[in-house]
């Protein structure tokens, strides 16, 4: 009997194994018939799959005689589906396989493996709006990408951004209404982000990483494809969220660290229903902090559902939202007078101690957010794909906000505390409808984007008027005399919700309600004119609608706006080496004003043309060695012109003159120089001025928003990739920036925040279904400062802990 079991159990396997020795290969290329590696081939209905090696080929073997579809799918291309039939045994090799380009794929099939330059991101459908890899992109832009937030146990926006090249912090998240996101200069201009996966999407609060894909950050005026309305002339900043992909699987991950910090983020992801394309994810994060100083606090929960649905080869749906509640208390910064000497001229006349917060943690802000976006594709054929997209944002603040500002009439480097209460709430809705085609006229290739665009913004704001509350010296000093009454007063302002209230009960409550409207079409085509050189070309024409406050038409205005871009880029070394050019336009609606002698009768309405800003770039990007060095170096000059001024022949009128200058270098480094080794480096040197202004308060001076002039950061991590310390890993790295200008006027002279050098480390363990890391940030304990008008101490040195754990 034994014997014969044996026999039987031989036999399956045998049977079993012939039955599965089956298999198809193939190989995959581009448009340019250019083979493409890390594409994901799978079998639908099944486990099996692969990815396509450096030569655009695959195989998947082990497979039994039957009907199949497979899958082909890449990130940045359109998904093919291929069906086809296996006989017993047979090797089937398929004719080449030809992906042609489309917008980021809503199904992304996830398969563990090495992928090298963890640090860097090739290719995307947002900067362009319709995919294109950066190599033959004219615009410049930094990508930072979850494995480095990964490396580095990011915890919060404003650490993942000091990857970007060129970007520094002005001032941190204020919760207020209208304007609490943080404030960062880029090429000499100040931003906040703004968009979330290409589309309008705000914040009053601080975003939060977890749901994080990868920041994009673009450089230069962007109004063409973009708008005025969610970037500025040193570029703009976008979001791209975490997505849903075929399969099923997630993560649990848990930071804790000094300061109060607890950070706990669940991923998930499943298929709500395989046969019909449908899955589902969902992102939430819990977090709490505390402050270095002696008061303060934030703690946010956010919960992301996104859904995707392939109807079939050409309809697919999806639908993203981000729902935010958040409580903090707003950072003091300590505002400097702007019209009239400080009495100090640097941090160490000023006697700062920055351990002291000069709030309490009774006052807060509360700043609920919402973000939905919905999006339609929808195939029209081979060559064409129409995309429509709509987006809501609602941002609240509610709470205590104040801040303290230099007079400079009570001495002694006195700041005076305002104080009031924030109702605020800001509403926004984008529809956009894009034509994206990939077609040939006389063999010349066209990449095509056409778009409809309409933007509305309202606001509302309820907030009490601001009340004086007390005095405090940088040292740590207090009093309560007022320095707007002539008696010298000796009240107490204590920092509680009762003794704020009491004084704000009489202050006024503001009704205002305000909107305006964007109307726009817009249209780009990257011309390949040959194999090696290539063109873009851009157009937007920009209504901007402005009903200002609803109660009155006395401020309503309209423009209209043209807003033009145009690059050339030369392939010397296809997909390894290019040299760019690029013009590029930005602008900002400008509204009415009263001109003429009130003496000699009644003023009238000027109205102006929009305010203009011209980038002049060219540069070089390279990815070489099978995208293990990719460099991206380049000169920029932009000049504003048309800024509104008092004309030098009349005192009442006023004409388009002011000009402001931006120019500068930048250079940025992703390299993997050998398995395990993943770097990433940035240098930045800006020069900013006014050169042309009806005030001599800032002629001829660096503009505060531009920061500092020079700019530098580095990290490098390396995983252990053999031996017993396999899965081990050491990062390092550090960033910094000259000194800058908290102040810088005429009259009050200059006030200098000194340069700074920040180091971090980190190490970590990697596992097949876990990590552990330790990071220390800011190891030397570097005491530095940032400041827009304004001086915000930064974190000390802090130690993170993190573990995660993969499904």
């Amino acid at each position: 009997m034994k014997s014969q079991l044996i026999t039987l159990f031989t036999f399956l396997i045998t049977t079993y194994a012939f039955a599965q020795n089956a298999s198809i290969s193939g190989t995959i290329k581009d448009n340019n018939q250019n083979p493409i590696a890390g594409v994901n081939v799978f079998i639908k209905n099944s486990t099996k799959g692969t990815q396509s090696n450096s030569n655009g080929s695959f195989e998947i073997g082990n497979l039994t005689n039957g009907n199949y579809i497979l899958s082909v799918s890449y990130l940045g291309f359109k998904t093919k589906e291929i069906n086809f039939s296996l006989a017993k045994n047979q090797n089937l090799e398929l004719e080449t396989i030809t992906l042609y380009e489309g917008n980021e794929i809503l199904n992304e099939v996830v398969i563990e493996g090495e992928r090298t330059n963890k640090f860097s991101r090739k290719q995307t459908a947002y900067v362009a709006k319709l995919p294109l890899k950066d190599i033959e992109n004219t615009q410049v832009y930094s990508t930072i990408t979850t494995e480095l937030l990964e490396s580095q146990v990011i915890t919060n926006f404003d650490d993942a951004l000091k990857n970007a090249t060129g970007v520094e912090q002005l001032w941190a998240s204020t919760g207020r209404g209208g304007d609490g996101a943080g404030y960062y200069s880029l090429r000499g201009f100040s931003v906040q982000p703004q968009l979330v996966n290409g589309l309008p999407g705000l914040t009053n609060g601080t975003i939060n990483p977890a749901n994080v894909e990868r920041i994009e950050v673009l450089k230069g005026p962007s109004a063409t494809l973009f708008g005025n309305a969610v970037s500025s002339y040193g570029g703009l900043i976008n979001v791209v969220t975490k997505k849903p992909y075929v399969g099923t699987g997630g993560e649990l991950s848990f930071t804790s660290g000094t300061y109060g910090l607890n950070q706990i983020i669940g991923d998930f992801n499943t298929a709500l229903s395989k046969e019909d394309n449908l899955y589902f994810r969902i992102n939430t994060a819990y977090t709490t902090e505390q402050s270095f100083q002696d008061a303060g606090f934030r703690k946010s929960f956010f919960v992301a559902p996104s859904l995707s649905y392939k109807v079939n080869n050409r309809l697919s749906f999806s639908l993203y939202a981000e729902i935010t509640q958040a409580e903090q208390t707003n950072p003091m910064f300590l505002f400097l007078n702007r019209s009239a000497p400080t009495e100090a001229s640097n941090l160490e006349e000023l006697g700062y101690n920055n351990k002291l917060s000069f709030t309490s943690n009774d006052l807060t802000l509360k700043n609920p957010n919402q973000n939905y976006r919905i999006e339609m594709d929808y195939k029209l054929s081979d060559t064409w794909e129409s995309q429509t997209l709509l987006s809501k944002s609602t941002t609240s603040t509610t709470g205590y906000y104040s801040y303290l500002f230099d007079y400079g009439i009570l001495g002694n480097d006195t700041f005076s505390r305002f104080i009031n209460k924030q109702n605020a709430n800001t509403q926004t809705t984008d529809i956009q409808q894009n034509f994206i085609g990939d077609f040939k006229i006389a063999s010349l290739r066209n990449r095509v984007v056409i778009g409809l665009d309409y933007f509305n913004a309202t606001q509302t704001d309820n907030g009490t008027g601001y009340a004086f509350y007390g005095n405090i010296t940088p040292e740590g000093g207090a009093n309560g005399d007022n320095p707007f009454t002539p008696e010298v007063e000796t009240d107490s302002y204590p920092l509680s919700t009762a003794g704020v209230d009491a004084v704000l009960a009489s202050q006024p409550v503001g009704n205002n309600k305000s909107k305006y409207h964007i109307y726009s079409v817009y249209a780009s085509d990257v011309l390949n004119i040959t194999d090696q050189l290539s063109a873009m070309v851009g157009l937007r024409l920009d209504r901007f609608d402005n009903e200002g406050d609803l109660t009155t038409t006395e401020d309503d205005y309209d423009q209209t706006t043209l807003s033009p871009k145009f690059g050339l880029l030369y392939q010397p070394i296809a997909d390894k080496l290019s040299v760019f050019a690029n013009y590029q336009n930005g602008f900002t609606n400008v509204a009415p004003q009263l001109v003429g002698n009130p003496d000699e009768g009644p003023q009238t309405l000027k109205t102006f043309d929009p305010e203009q800003a011209n980038q002049l770039e060219f540069g070089v990007k390279t990815n070489l060695f099978n995208n293990r060095l990719n460099v991206t170096a380049s000169y920029y000059d932009i000049k504003v012109k048309d800024r509104v001024i008092t004309d030098p022949a009349s005192p009442f009128n006023k004409i388009q003159g002011g000009e402001v200058v931006s120019k500068g270098f930048e250079i940025e480094i992703n390299a993997n120089p050998i398995p395990g080794l993943n770097i990433r480096a940035g240098y930045s040197n800006n020069d900013s001025e006014t050169t042309k202004s009806d005030n001599n308060e800032i002629l001829n001076r660096r503009p505060l928003e531009a920061g500092p002039e020079t700019l530098y950061n580095f990290w490098a991590s390396y995983e252990f990739q053999t031996g017993k310390l396999d899965g081990f890993g050491i990062g390092a790295g550090f960033n910094g920036a000259s000194e800058s200008f908290a102040i810088n006027y005429e009259s009050t002279g200059e006030f200098i925040l000194p340069s700074y050098t920040v180091v971090n480390a980190s190490v970590f363990y990697q596992a097949n279904k876990y990590r552990i890391g330790l990071k220390l940030n800011n190891a030397l304990n570097e005491k530095y400062y940032k400041g827009w008008s304004t001086i915000n101490p930064q974190m000390p040195r802090a130690l993170l802990a993190n573990i995660s754990y993969t499904f």
